[in-house]
């Protein structure tokens, strides 16, 4: 069957090898002090000095090379502090929803891991405890990464949708630009249920972070050092995205922006944001080969065992070159295919990917009018020939399902976002040590 396009297609892959490359890399703890004190309550369970230790020395690590775009180390630990709370919180709520996750799962997961770093498991395993981090803590970090990932699914899924109306809106808006842009942001989060005092003092750290910027503070310093994002921590990078992506609110600003420039303070629902806008690239028109082809479907049974599978396979492809009998004929009188069979084997146009990697790379590589010999697949064995091919216009096709994808991500942005919000006002979390709670404005409020 062909893959069908799935918008909000939502995976990990990408995701653990920066983070985990950064954990590799990162020595562990070589702090001073107490190492087993407890400095967090979260829920009922404890974050410990020796954790909060090396996630510090894991940032330090990744930002070796460019020590200056850390902050203060005061406020580095209070936010390296606010995301591992943030993490037991997401972890919590995760067990609560029984979402689990397998041992082949993080299999998985470090082969990723091992191929984003030119390694093999064995060799990543012995690169991990050459750093004094056991491989077991290791596999555990990225086991975390994935119930997490579980859940951002889980409440994407349930609380986000995209209608053709919708789509054919966005498509039809005077605000709808094609091409995509090169974002990064700062944001100052506001509360649930936020007093007066609590959006001025956001304010006010807004300020301060623009103004930073403005004196000449590099932007990815100033999101390390301001912003409470998830991503404050990698200089609040969005990276790419398409214009039709962004909140409405912030279009007509980023439109008004050349590449480097940076924002005012622009208030959204969930806090205070500064953009800069990193770079812009128009889209091209998308033209996409497209290949005609047909098949045969031999597939094992009951009744017909793999190896009579194959040779019957073979059978018909002899059938078809040497004695020409017609393809048609023979799929419709012997092909397992229930999509195919019917039409003479006919798959109709189709991308190269639409049926599969294997078939997908045994049509491109075929000419045309060509019958590939048996090949096998987990379905059973094939038999090709390539009818034809074309180059075809899909751009209007394609700005549709990027349409539906942009407002599937926006959607899902929003919503994981305020998700977190709920879940940080909800619960829980007493920091023990006085040092790492947020310093008290003049009305004796915290800062964020």
């Amino acid at each position: 069957m062909k893959q069908i396009f799935a918008f909000l297609l939502l995976t990990i892959v990408t995701a653990i090898p920066s983070l985990a490359q950064a954990q590799l890399l990162a020595p562990q703890d070589s702090s001073s002090g107490p190492v087993d004190r407890i400095v967090a309550v979260v829920e009922d369970e404890v974050i410990l000095q020796s954790e909060l230790n090396d996630a510090v020395a894991a940032i330090q690590q990744q930002y070796a090379n460019q020590p200056g775009q850390l902050p203060p180390i005061d406020v580095l630990r209070r936010q390296v502090l606010d995301r591992l709370v943030l993490m037991k919180l997401q972890l919590q709520r995760a067990d609560d929803q029984g979402i689990r996750v397998s041992d082949s799962d993080v299999d998985q997961a470090v082969q990723a891991v091992a191929e984003q770093n030119k390694m093999t498991p064995d060799q990543l395993r012995a690169a991990v405890e050459q750093t004094g981090m056991s491989y077991a803590a290791y596999r555990q970090q990225l086991h975390d990464q994935l119930v997490v990932q579980k859940l951002h699914e889980n409440v994407v899924h349930s609380s986000v949708s995209v209608t053709d109306s919708e789509i054919n809106n966005l498509l039809n808006s005077p605000n709808y630009k094609a091409g995509e842009v090169h974002l990064a942001h700062i944001q100052v989060s506001i509360p649930g249920g936020a007093s007066a005092a609590d959006i001025q003092t956001a304010q006010t750290k807004a300020e301060q972070a623009l103004a930073a910027v403005k004196g000449g503070m590099p932007f990815k310093a100033a999101a390390i050092r301001f912003s409470d994002a998830p991503d404050a921590l990698d200089g609040g990078d969005l990276g790419w995205r398409r214009l039709d992506e962004v909140p409405p609110a912030f279009v007509d600003t980023i439109n008004g922006l050349k590449p480097g420039q940076v924002s005012g303070i622009l208030h959204g629902p969930t806090g205070f944001h500064i953009i800069q806008l990193v770079d812009q690239r128009s889209q091209a028109k998308q033209m996409v080969t497209e290949f005609h082809a047909r098949q045969i479907l031999i597939r094992p049974s009951e009744l017909l065992s793999p190896t009579q599978a194959q040779q019957k396979a073979q059978d018909i492809y002899n059938r078809i070159v040497n004695k020409h009998e017609d393809f048609a004929k023979l799929a419709k009188d012997n092909s397992n295919d229930d999509t195919t069979a019917n039409a003479g084997g006919d798959m109709g146009w189709f991308q190269q990917g639409d049926w599969g990697t294997l078939i997908g790379q045994k049509v491109a590589d075929m000419k045309d009018s060509e019958v590939s010999e048996p090949f096998q697949s987990e379905a059973g064995w094939h038999i090709l020939q390539r009818l034809g091919t074309r180059n075809s216009d899909m751009t209007s096709e394609i700005a549709r399902n990027q349409a539906r994808q942009a407002i599937g991500n926006r959607k899902a942005d929003q919503a994981y976002d305020d998700f977190l919000r709920d879940l940080r006002s909800s619960s829980y979390v007493k920091i023990l040590v006085p040092e790492l709670e947020e310093p008290a404005t003049d009305n004796g409020k915290a800062s964020s």
